[in-house]
């Protein structure tokens, strides 16, 4: 017989909303003691067991943040998770619950369904995260995601972005502007597509860029590292818009100046390389760029020898009167440029990711 290769699709309205629910989320597991009840009854019950508890909340418009022609449906679902893990971390505290929501066209059968929620199972398994609530429903504008992620932490290690002090020093975790670049790499191959769709690409020159753009990690590890050489951070805050923007906003918030030294930037050598191909620079790349879900914050110099040599942490500046201003200290003329916020804002008509 011949293999019937056409793919299965299921209408979701055969399903209805709870019985959508529950097949989607049969197979998420509790991982934590302080998830008292997850899915399955009007409210989930959490203790939190005298910690403090964290939440924050953000919503993925199809066309706004993600471009389904070249974001896999599974890689979506991990994203989103990523997305809110990381502003957990930026507080210096431990993700432990969320809550999905979509909203859906007609257009998704339930198998596309799915494939986004394998993503969210992924990524909650890995990260430790039970799957405690949410919603779904139709929508007449494509796909839309909301995920609400719920932390905690002890009251002594919660880090804001209002409590940086002069003389802090300014760290930063991994690298910058691969996202970026990885986004661009994609848009590019889409309209090659969209003018030759036999053209298939070759991405083996660009396979970290891509990573970082389509299934970014949270940095879950930081948290246990600042922990564990008993370092507590003046101030914190994720980089989701670009290592200017977060930089502002610390300064702002905390009342201070800083100095940000160009030639400390850490760089990947591929961003480095795909620059050049792109006729870009690099530095405005990782100052621009955002989406790479680093963390951005700032210690006290005491503190510096517990974290030097340490090769996820980068010192990159430090902080200064409010009089002297946010500063970008040039590689080589060693020229202060002031800084501007030149990354993504989610409120302008975009159709576009970054």
């Amino acid at each position: 017989m011949l293999e019937d290769k056409t793919p299965q699709r299921t209408d979701i309205a055969s399903l209805g909303e709870f019985g959508l629910i529950q097949h989607l989320t049969e197979h998420f597991n509790i991982h934590h003691s302080s998830t008292v009840k997850a899915v399955g009854d009007d409210c989930a019950v959490l203790d939190a067991k005298g910690l403090k508890t964290l939440i924050t909340t953000d919503l993925l418009v199809e066309g706004v943040h993600f471009n389904l022609s070249y974001m896999p449906l599974k890689h979506l679902g991990y994203k989103a998770v990523m997305v809110n893990l990381s502003d957990v971390y930026a507080m210096n505290a431990e993700a432990s619950q969320i809550t999905v929501s979509i909203a859906l066209s007609n257009r998704f059968p339930l198998e596309a369904v799915e494939e986004l929620y394998s993503g969210i199972l992924l990524a909650c398994d890995k990260y430790n995260i039970d799957l405690v609530g949410g919603d779904t429903t139709s929508s007449t504008k494509g796909l839309l995601i909301s995920v609400t992620a719920i932390g905690h932490a002890d009251e002594k290690k919660i880090t804001y972005r209002n409590t940086a002090k002069e003389n802090d020093l300014l760290v930063v975790t991994g690298d910058l502007g691969a996202a970026y670049l990885g986004f661009q790499v994609l848009e590019r191959e889409k309209q090659v597509f969209e003018v030759d769709p036999n053209n298939q690409p070759d991405l083996d020159a660009y396979t970290y860029l891509i990573e970082r753009q389509l299934k970014p990690e949270a940095r879950k590890d930081i948290v246990k590292i600042l922990n564990d050489l008993e370092v507590v951070p003046t101030s914190m805050i994720d980089i989701s818009d670009g290592l200017s923007s977060e930089i502002i906003h610390i300064c702002t918030q905390s009342k201070v100046g800083c100095n940000l030294y160009e030639d400390k930037i850490p760089l990947d050598p591929q961003v480095i390389s795909v620059c050049e191909e792109f006729d870009l620079n690099s530095t405005t790349v990782a100052l621009s760029g955002g989406e790479d879900y680093e963390l951005l914050f700032t210690i006290a110099q005491s503190d510096f020898d517990k974290i030097k040599g340490n090769p996820h942490l980068t010192v990159i500046g430090h902080m200064t009167d409010a009089n002297n201003g946010m500063n970008l200290i040039t590689r080589g003329t060693n020229q202060a440029v002031p800084l501007t916020a030149q990354g993504w804002n989610a409120l302008l008509d975009k159709n576009e990711e970054n």
